[in-house]
């Protein structure tokens, strides 16, 4: 499949040019259909001449609604720009094509529309040449009229040779897929659609968002069920645990630990950033967010974020006067991990690096010099970008010497030696504690000295190490409960029968079963802990979910105690823990009910 927005003024026909093409309405909302006006994202999709399928991003042109035109062209990798034969150029025709030049577009096609009310010469004339001034460059174009017909077919042997030209994603790539809608359905829950611009999504995968990981329950792509989508598509994603309001548009899945979120930018804008607000709205995939700009030196400026985004070097943004509606400039993300700037002259020193910096120094030096170095640090220092981009080809192909991992790229010395003191540290924690034989991933990387803790997995592999859990631990071993063995089996034997019954503290001490013991049997999986010393088994929260749901809804903490057969002491707790989850949610503050999926 391949993905094209479209762009234009408000009114010119570009949700008419897109329901001839496809037959599908893109106006979804009945406040459009009513005004005769596009207000939010559109989506529609056809089958071209050659069988190659495209989907359409049909966006808003009214000067009103530009942060939503940005959503749908920001993930874009190409634009159909529209403008009407019979008004010519007109104020969105020049924004919509401010922001596909400062996003660095260079794939699109001219479409001139109502052919049927004009002679479209004029305005083929005059847009391709305002459209070759920009990074699109000299575009095919092509006069139609969605009313008539005529030029349809034109149209779509145009559209043929457009994604036929288009870059061939990675289907290996890690995933990053922003957020442009989320909504639930009745039976299936939360769903949550975007453009996959790269890597693959597969039922049964997790994906992190927002610091969590969610499995992927289902998958649909032009409304059609997928075990599997590869990048580029416009995919429906099923998602459990989690509500469309924690899922907003702008809000990015991840392939889990592959990404490392930053709240920290230094960018190359398209015009001087002295003479740019101290304060921006940040515009990239469909994200939307404030941020804070400091000027460095030439070019070059800093952005603070309010909070993390999975940004990278080579990344495209716009930047917009925050609360108005001016289009302000482009910005290239050039370090998505920069130094600090703690010394008077830091900036402009920084500023300079930035701007003036053109070499090329050899990749197993720089990265030998420091151990590791982030691709955006590449990027930034001049590093042939093509081994500095994630979707680009390995680096290490070149450089034998260079490991890359993620963000990383990797002195091969430098891992081995991190992968010895990693060894050496679980090696001495496993004989110094037999309850606890493990080390979590962040105190591994600390005492290997590791400098990033998305590393961790790559070194304890080096050394013949697995991480389970979010630990480091020695093959093969899962930990011993030593003489609380025995108890906790009884313990576990009554609760498979009254799942409910949680053991009193002084029950749990006469079975040997402390603090280090109990956190030590959820380590392995064998209790779930909650508050006030409440220790059930694992599946607890799902056996309580079935009986919950049973109850007339909504119910009080009385109404689960008499159904779950246990005491407020216990119910309290996993009440919390079940909201906590989604599993339920409280109505006021006495009622909560079972939030169906």
């Amino acid at each position: 499949m391949h993905v094209l927005a479209t762009a234009g003024h408000v009114d010119h026909g570009k949700s008419t040019l897109v329901r001839a093409l496809t037959g599908i309405e893109p106006d979804r909302w009945a406040e459009e259909h009513r005004r005769g006006l596009t207000i939010d994202l559109g989506y529609a999709w056809t089958t071209l001449p050659s069988g190659e399928e495209v989907a359409f991003v049909d966006v808003p042109g009214h000067e009103r609604f530009i942060g939503n035109m940005l959503a749908g062209l920001g993930p874009a990798p190409a634009v159909v720009f529209v403008v009407a034969a019979d008004e010519g150029w007109r104020t969105q025709s020049a924004e919509h094509l401010a922001a596909v030049d400062a996003l660095g577009l260079s794939h699109g096609l001219l479409v001139v529309t109502r052919s049927d009310l004009a002679d479209p010469g004029p305005a083929l004339a005059d847009a391709g040449e305002r459209l070759a001034r920009t990074s699109l460059g000299q575009v095919p174009a092509v006069a139609v009229s969605a009313r008539t017909g005529e030029g349809l077919d034109a149209l779509r042997e145009h559209l043929d040779d457009l994604v036929a030209g288009l870059p061939t994603p990675d289907p290996g790539a890690r995933v990053r897929l922003w957020v442009d809608r989320a909504f639930s359905i009745k039976g299936a829950g939360t769903v949550v659609t975007g453009t996959l611009e790269q890597g693959t999504l597969r039922v049964g995968d997790e994906v992190e968002v927002g610091g969590r990981r969610l499995r992927i329950r289902g998958l649909q792509s032009l409304e059609r069920p997928q075990e599997a989508v590869a990048a580029v598509a416009r995919v429906a994603v099923n998602l459990r645990d989690v509500t469309p309001e924690d899922v907003p548009r702008g809000t990015p899945l991840l392939t889990p630990s592959a990404w490392h979120p930053t709240t920290t930018l230094d960018v190359r804008t398209s015009t001087d950033p002295a003479e740019l607000p101290g304060t921006v709205t940040l515009h990239l995939g469909t994200v939307a967010v404030e941020a804070r700009l400091r000027p460095l030196a030439g070019d070059a400026a800093r952005l603070t974020l309010p909070h993390p985004l999975p940004l990278v070097a080579g990344d495209r943004a716009i930047l917009r006067e925050p609360g108005g509606h001016r289009l302000l400039v482009g910005a290239l993300v050039l370090d998505a991990d920069p130094p600090a700037l703690r010394r008077r002259g830091d900036g402009r020193r920084r500023g300079e690096a930035l701007t003036a910096y053109t070499g090329v120094p050899d990749l197993p030096t720089e990265v030998g010099r420091r151990g590791a170095m982030r691709r955006s640090h590449a990027a930034a220092l001049g590093l042939d970008p093509s081994t500095a981009h994630p979707s680009a080809a390995h680096p290490s192909a070149t450089h034998p010497d260079v490991v890359v991992e993620g963000e990383w790229l990797l002195d091969r010395s430098a891992l081995r030696g991190w992968a010895t003191a990693l060894g050496d540290a679980v090696r001495a924690r496993a004989q110094a504690e037999a309850l606890d034989p493990s080390l979590p991933v962040e105190a591994a990387r600390a005492q290997a000295g590791i400098p990033d803790v998305a590393l961790v997995p790559l070194a304890a592999s080096t050394a013949g190490l697995e991480v389970r859990g979010g630990r480091v631990w020695l093959p093969g071993v899962a930990g011993s409960l030593g003489e609380a063995e025995e108890g906790l089996r009884a313990i576990e034997a009554r609760l498979e029968q009254d799942p409910f019954a949680a053991p009193e503290r002084p029950e749990l001490e006469a079975a040997g079963l402390g603090p280090r013991q109990l956190a030590a049997a959820q380590r392995l999986g064998r209790v779930l802990r909650l508050p006030d010393d409440v220790v059930l088994l694992p599946s607890g929260p799902a056996q309580a979910m079935r009986r919950l749901a049973a109850l007339p809804q909504p119910f009080t903490a009385s109404d689960a105690r008499r159904a779950l057969g246990t005491t407020r002491r216990v119910v309290i707790p996993l009440l919390e823990h079940l909201d906590g989850r989604g599993w339920t949610r409280r109505v006021d503050g006495t009622l909560r009910e079972v939030v169906r999926r």
